[in-house]
């Protein structure tokens, strides 16, 4: 086996055309291997095999620097770069992690998860370069589903003013996570059909050298095209046209599924995991479609993952111009919604939370102060949810929960988040966010009939005295196994209480609890620092009412384990209890 041969990109240079083509292959079904068992991103990787082998062909890792957008495109890249056996054998399956680490690596610059911010991150590396003196290749890697982020967009605006080497891979296999969406994808489309040679041609008009590479599947055309640009004096961009998911006919066929994956099994691609029945993605589907047949207002929005939303291709096709895919434009998504409503129309963005971190200004700027009524549906704001380090989910609440006008939301079941979805898009004094809740889903069965236009009314739904539990969305039902072992082992009730509100405190509850509680215990599934906990600390700072916050600690976690963190945080019923039992 070849690829058991590569300890680092210069033994390559010991394999000749065919040998290189038969690397291709064991790669590709070492990723099949992987994959099949872990999961993770699949059509990229597929479709990048000899892309990669032709760059660690050509240029000198780690003293010519390569950056990978948002790293969905760098299993290869590990590969040759010292981390195979990461991808040979199951027992160092988990050695890695499923980005760009410089930890792994010297071969790797940064630790990237996020679109669209290679080329800004190269130019830094190529600015530092040429202040030095020095003289080594700098390139950026980047799929064209990530040209749409206006990060990606602002560094190919500047790339031309460095007037030195840099060199921008624009693998483009005409699909994002879903299919491709804006006017930048027409011209990359007749880029393809023209090979290259259209006049119109949106990396020239921005000042920036062009190659087009027909053939971006061919180890040796790939060779051939990088070594013209190697050591070249100026900025260029290499626009590469490579199949998505190529060497495995389901992802060729079906590239939106198969570009992430749950493990399956190779011969029908079936998951081997599965999960039957509603998830919050599917009830929003089914809860928006059925709204926008009674109100052709009503536009649900996606920033490029919209299954986000329960948005299938079949569902996008029934929703028609109700549904707006904006592509990986998040910034864009916040204040188009803002627009949208402002001119008498309803519309409602899903995006996971990890995600509406690139829109605090947005939020802040174009919604808030503006007031306008639009829903942002906020996915994965969780423990529970993604756990890897660029995509960790809860940092929103200090984001979101202290801008002015915003009205934050945390229901705890399916009946309350439909129910605050229902009254979200038929309000119009508020631009109104919703955290879905994270883990399984849970429903009662029961119709929740509160007015949330009542703003900032929690409710106590069990009340008792000396200890009063408010538990916010998901650890609600942590806050209801708490207070059933507190009255087991000391025989207080306490009061529990569902908030809803996160952006709000209810100072005429909290002002109550002073006559009859000692204690008043918050808990909440995300940071503690700017969180929920410290608005209710902060009230009751001048009063003999002890409070304990219970949430995360500030620090980027990366592939944990959830039940080790919460023991950390002090997150477990027993632990709470006897912190509890101690004060009181």
């Amino acid at each position: 086996m070849y690829l058991e041969q590569i300890n680092q990109p210069s033994d390559l240079h010991k394999l000749n055309d065919r040998q290189l083509k038969e690397l291709a292959e064991e790669m590709r079904q070492a990723l099949l291997e992987k994959l099949s068992k872990r999961g993770g991103h699949f059509g990229p990787n597929f479709g990048m095999v000899e892309a990669t082998i032709a760059l660690h062909h050509v240029f000198n890792s780690p003293i010519d620097k390569m950056v990978y957008d948002v790293s969905h495109q760098s299993y290869c890249h590990k590969m040759l770069t010292g981390r195979k056996n990461a991808f040979l054998y199951e027992a160092h399956y988990d050695d890695i992690t499923g980005y760009s680490n410089p930890k792994e690596s010297v071969h790797d610059f940064f630790t990237i998860g996020h679109t669209s911010t290679s080329i800004s991150l190269a130019c830094g590396l190529a600015k530092a370069r040429d202040l030095k003196g020095d003289k080594e290749n700098i390139i950026a890697i980047i799929g064209d589903g990530s040209l749409s982020g206006g990060e990606a967009l602002e560094g190919l605006d500047f790339a031309p003013e460095l007037n030195s080497n840099l060199i921008i891979i624009v693998n483009d296999n005409d699909m994002s996570i879903a299919e491709n969406h804006g006017g930048l994808y027409k011209n990359l489309k007749l880029l393809r059909e023209t090979e290259g040679k259209a006049e119109c041609n949106l990396f020239k008009a921005m000042g920036l050298d062009y190659l087009f590479v027909k053939e971006g599947n061919d180890i040796q055309t790939l060779i051939t095209a990088f070594e013209k640009v190697k050591n070249i004096n100026h900025p260029i961009v290499v626009h590469i046209c490579t199949q998505k998911g190529k060497g495995y006919a389901l992802a060729e066929e079906n590239k939106e599924s198969w570009h992430w994956c749950m493990p399956f099994d190779i011969e029908t691609g079936k998951p081997t995991l599965t999960f039957d029945g509603e998830d919050y993605s599917s009830i929003t589907s089914d809860f928006l479609l059925q709204k926008m047949k009674e109100n052709r207002a009503l536009v649900a929005i996606t920033s490029a993952t919209p299954t986000v939303l329960g948005f299938t291709e079949d569902k996008r096709k029934e929703a028609g111009k109700q549904f707006v895919d904006v592509g990986i434009a998040e910034e864009h998504a916040v204040a188009l919604a803002s627009g949208i409503a402002a001119n008498g129309g309803i519309p409602v963005y899903g995006v996971y939370s990890t995600f509406i971190q690139r829109t605090f200004d947005q939020l802040s700027q174009d919604l808030c102060i503006n007031n306008n009524p639009a829903t942002i549906i906020v996915y994965a704001a969780s423990v529970y949810g993604m756990n890897d380090v660029t995509h960790l989910g809860i940092y929103d609440i200090p984001l979101m929960a202290n801008i002015p006008n915003l009205v934050y939301l945390a229901p705890t079941t399916k009946e309350e988040y439909l129910a605050l979805l229902d009254w979200s898009t038929t309000q119009k004094e508020h631009p109104v966010a919703i955290r879905v809740p994270g883990g399984n889903m849970l429903s009662t069965g029961e119709p929740a009939i509160k007015d949330f236009s009542k703003l900032n009314e929690y409710q106590v739904t069990h009340k008792g005295n000396k200890v009063a539990i408010v538990a916010l969305g998901t650890f609600y039902t942590l806050g209801t196994k708490v207070a059933n072992a507190i009255t087991d082992q000391t025989g207080i009730t306490p009061t529990l209480i569902n908030p809803l509100y996160i952006t709000g405190i209810d100072k005429p509850l909290l002002e109550s609890l002073k006559a009859t509680h000692d204690i008043v215990i918050t808990l909440e599934d995300g940071i503690l620092d700017g969180g929920f906990g410290e608005k209710i600390t902060r009230f009751y700072g001048a009063s003999d009412v002890k409070v304990l916050n219970y949430g995360l600690r500030k620090e980027f976690l990366d592939r944990y384990d959830v039940n080790d963190v919460l023991y950390k945080n002090r997150l477990t019923v027993e632990q709470i209890v006897a912190d509890v039992t101690n004060l009181l």
